[in-house]
């Protein structure tokens, strides 16, 4: 097994200075936990309001978590979502011809992190476990220091497992929170500020899908998810994520999407999970890719803005859309619309936490060439991240038809 090199620290992030907060799980170490807690005088650690409203984080790191959360939703930024596995972005490389060995990917992430200037369009990054523990050829530092020093907060995604629960024609749940609090201790250690669970669900009309029994185990594991993040000293990133598999109308999509988001936030604030704390990392509401309605981008961002307001609670402060198998046209037209149609309802910051919609171009450069594409990769990339940046902005201008919800 590979020695892993300790970090040096964060160096340039505003957030440096509750560093000293740590694990707050009494299986952690006791050096690596805070060994007292400020609590208001408001907070009841036991009985009648122990389970609300993060009571069981002192003011301190309360005001910690709020602060990354705020960071990651600074207005105009987004999220790139660099956390495939090794047999993932493996398979991208293979699309492509290249070869997927561990330096493959870690010059590819390296032009995620320090293109110049992405900083101007990135608030974080979804790491996976290997790359927290890769350096930059350029500084020599872990990647983690990396970002940090630009400004960028880095993330993680724990390594989870689906798990088809049986008598649910294949709806899945995700399997992993059994050794989450002692990952994420080490993901803390190593200089992550939040840690992102996902939860992919399907809508299936003729099958029931989702179920009543699949929304609330998968919502309630994001819950308890979201809770012991905070308590391991990371903000949560949440997501449910409804497929665009199937053939379901836009009115559907809302319905669906209403109940899981719902059933999401209650279970949240029922486990006492610090909302303020919290971010929400979710579908852009579409009818099904099979659907044979059309639907402009205009009326798939007022369904979108309407499961938000019947839905997101106010103390979050920022959700970051996925792209979810949308190219990035549709992604960008989709969000830029959100945005332009966003009145005094709607106080979120509402930006982007994409992977595949960045990243498909990227390796498509590759393509009959021999290897990665460095620099090629690199200037796309800033124009993609321009374009999402944009959109967040509710400034971008994309092209006729991009967005629509048009019949195969």
């Amino acid at each position: 097994r590979r020695t892993r090199e300790k970090p040096s620290g964060m160096a340039t992030l505003a957030i440096q200075a509750h560093r000293p907060l740590r694990s707050t799980n009494k299986n952690v170490r006791p050096s690596q936990r805070t060994s007292t807690r400020v609590r208001s005088a408001k907070s009841p650690s036991t009985g009648i309001g122990s389970c609300h409203g993060g009571a069981f984080l002192s003011d301190a790191e309360k005001a910690y978590l709020e602060k990354v959360a705020s960071m990651i939703g600074t207005p105009g930024k987004g999220i790139t979502a660099c956390d495939e596995g090794p047999g993932t972005i493996g398979d991208r490389f293979a699309a492509v011809g290249i070869e997927n060995t561990e330096e493959n990917r870690r010059s590819y992430r390296q032009i995620l992190f320090e293109s110049p200037g992405c900083e101007q369009y990135l608030s974080a990054a979804i790491l996976d476990p290997e790359t927290i523990y890769q350096k930059s050829t350029n500084s020599g530092d872990l990647f983690p220091k990396v970002l940090s020093d630009r400004g960028i907060v880095p993330g993680i995604k724990p390594h989870l497992k689906v798990y088809a629960l049986p008598g649910q024609d294949g709806a899945t749940v995700m399997q992993g929170l059994d050794s989450l609090a002692v990952r994420l201790a080490e993901y803390k250690a190593a200089g992550c500020e939040f840690a992102k669970w996902r939860s992919p669900l399907e809508i299936d009309v003729s099958a029931g899908q989702p179920s009543d029994l699949i929304i609330q185990a998968n919502m309630r594991d994001l819950a308890r998810y979201a809770l012991i993040c905070q308590a391991e000293g990371l903000v949560p990133i949440v997501e449910p994520d409804i497929s665009l598999k199937g053939d379901h109308d836009l009115e559907t999509a809302v319905r669906v999407n209403v109940k899981v988001q719902s059933e999401l936030f209650k279970a949240m604030l029922d486990h006492g999970v610090y909302m303020e704390g919290a971010v929400l990392k979710s579908n852009i509401v579409n009818p099904g890719k099979a659907c044979k309605t059309k639907y402009t981008v205009d009326e798939i961002a007022e369904a979108n803005l309407a499961v938000f307001r019947r839905c997101l609670p106010t103390a979050i402060v920022t959700a970051n859309y996925l792209s979810g198998g949308q190219s990035l046209p549709d992604a960008s037209a989709r969000l830029n619309a959100i945005n332009k149609h966003k009145t005094a309802k709607d106080p979120w910051n509402l930006s982007f936490s994409w992977s595949a919609a960045l990243q498909m171009p990227l390796f498509q450069l590759c393509k009959g060439k021999d290897g990665l594409q460095l620099e090629a990769m690199s200037e796309l990339y800033l124009k993609e991240l321009a374009i999402a940046s944009a959109a967040a902005r509710g400034e971008h201008i994309p092209g006729a038809g991009e967005g629509d919800h048009a019949i195969a």
